[in-house]
């Protein structure tokens, strides 16, 4: 198998895995009435597979087979543009959310091919094979994969063997000969409750009184002791005109807890290696953010077109300071897109893997997260208070409001009631909605915060040569 259908993806989601959602198991997640909504989102990615639009972008051809693009290991600067352009894709086909299932495993697999290749060097080839495999695995079975890296942490003053209990970090409790044993849980796991396999990553470097926490490995969705506890957030029933996005569109995150978790030795990518935990954990960062800004540029495309829709349908488009908010929105969109495309035509090669740029990336994340907030107060503003005082559905449906809505709701020429309703709700869902809300802690916390990102581009950044420039010049 090379390509599967969607339905083979939902079958492949009935195996029994251990998801709870408000305290209760749920015993198929495809039908579950909020968990099924991430599940019909997550088979864009098949769906994209099999539709002639996309098929020569999301497939790759190889000899007699076909796999998708996702497990390709970009060797050029043109394989990550096409690589972004997939993830984008496949976003706006997903309403601005992103679809991940596919994304967020191949950043981590591209991540420990490089410390598989590292690890071999420093004289453990065996890693190296049992990551290969992994992949090779994942990519001709068309796996859907998540990772799970970041730990639930306790205190965050302290490290993994400084907390209250020892399990706030993911561990290893036993060695066996055939594995090993691990403890603890991982938070924000995006896609969990809807994939086949985990990932598991370090979420820092690690010291040496760390080593039974530097730990990499993956195993199957329904191993014994895996248990998923799922976020209610944006879990109420909606309707599609009132949440156009959100009523169609969802993406599940989950507390995931290792409960005494057996890991079989071929499925383990780092044991003990306290010396390499830190760099794939910031190995797989410099792959997931340029991932993040390639999904994040549908969502800037909405706010610029919902701003400029809202304005004709209010007739205030050729207003001064309408316009000035609307160039705002222009450039924002074009140079977080312009810095990820030089992102990746500036590449680095490492151990046979293209790498994006990883300050144009992190500056590029950075820029995106800073000015989010912004963006969607400009456009809230562009619409009005009616974002969240507008009539129901049920109002325009009415025999006894329908008249009024329809009188009092119209806005400039060509813009009648219900279409001026259905821009505002669209905006209302993409920025005043929990899932409005769910998108600005996204932009502020997802793929590591702010902090997070300047660090990286401060790192990154060649102080040395630009102060050399500026001490000549002065004469010092």
């Amino acid at each position: 198998m090379a390509l599967r259908t969607v339905e083979q993806y939902k079958a492949s989601l009935r195996d029994g895995r251990a998801v709870f959602f408000r305290g209760e198991k749920v015993p198929d997640v495809t039908t579950h009435p909020v968990i099924g909504l991430a599940v019909e989102h997550a088979s864009i990615d098949y769906r994209m597979a099999e539709d002639p639009q996309y098929r020569d972008l999301a497939v790759i051809k190889d000899g007699g087979s076909e796999y998708s693009r996702y497990f390709h290991i970009p060797q050029n600067g043109d394989d990550l543009l096409k690589r972004s352009a997939l993830i984008a894709a496949s976003t706006r086909e997903g309403a601005t959310l992103v679809v991940l299932i596919k994304e967020i495993g191949t950043d981590a697999l591209l991540a420990l091919h490089i410390i598989g290749e590292r690890l071999a060097a420093a004289g453990r080839p065996e890693y190296r094979e049992r990551i290969d495999k992994f992949h090779r695995h994942c990519r001709d079975n068309d796996l859907a994969v998540a990772v799970a890296q970041t730990d639930v942490k306790g205190d965050r003053s302290l490290g993994p063997t400084q907390q209250e209990h020892p399990d706030y970090y993911v561990r290893v409790v036993e060695e066996r000969p055939d594995g090993v044993v691990v403890r603890g849980a991982k938070v924000h796991t995006s896609v969990s409750t809807n994939t086949n396999e985990v990932i598991v990553l370090p979420t820092r470097a690690m010291r040496a009184e760390d080593k039974a926490y530097a730990i990499a490995f993956a195993v199957p969705m329904n191993t014994p002791g895996l248990k998923m506890i799922a976020s209610p957030h944006g879990g109420t029933k909606k309707n599609a005109f009132e949440h156009p996005i959100s009523a169609r569109h969802k993406m599940m995150e989950t507390l995931t807890v290792f409960d005494d978790v057996f890991v079989p030795k071929d499925r383990i990518f780092l044991n003990g290696e306290i010396d390499f935990a830190g760099l794939l954990a910031l190995t797989f960062v410099r792959f997931h953010r340029f991932t993040a800004v390639s999904y994040k540029l549908p969502l800037l495309e909405l706010l610029a077109g919902a701003g400029y829709a809202i304005a004709e349908a209010n007739g205030i488009s050729r207003a001064g300071h309408v316009r000035d908010k609307l160039t705002h929105l222009a450039a924002y969109h074009t140079t977080v897109r312009g810095l990820i495309e030089h992102a990746a035509r500036t590449c680095t090669y490492e151990d046979g893997v293209a790498v994006p740029n990883t300050l144009l990336t992190n500056v590029a994340k950075y820029h995106f997260a800073h000015n989010y907030h912004q963006g969607v107060q400009i456009v809230q503003d562009l619409a009005g208070g009616l974002l969240v005082t507008a009539p129901a559905e049920e109002d325009l449906k009415s025999e006894a409001t329908r008249e009024y809505v329809l009188k009092y709701m119209g806005g400039a020429k060509g813009f009648d009631a219900e279409k001026r309703l259905r821009l505002l709700n669209l905006i209302s869902d993409l920025t005043s909605s929990d899932f409005g809300g769910y998108q600005e802690v996204l932009a502020v916390h997802a793929e590591g915060g702010l902090e997070a990102e300047k660090l990286q581009a401060y790192r990154e950044y060649d102080f040395k040569t630009v102060a050399s420039y500026a001490r000549k010049l002065a004469g010092v």
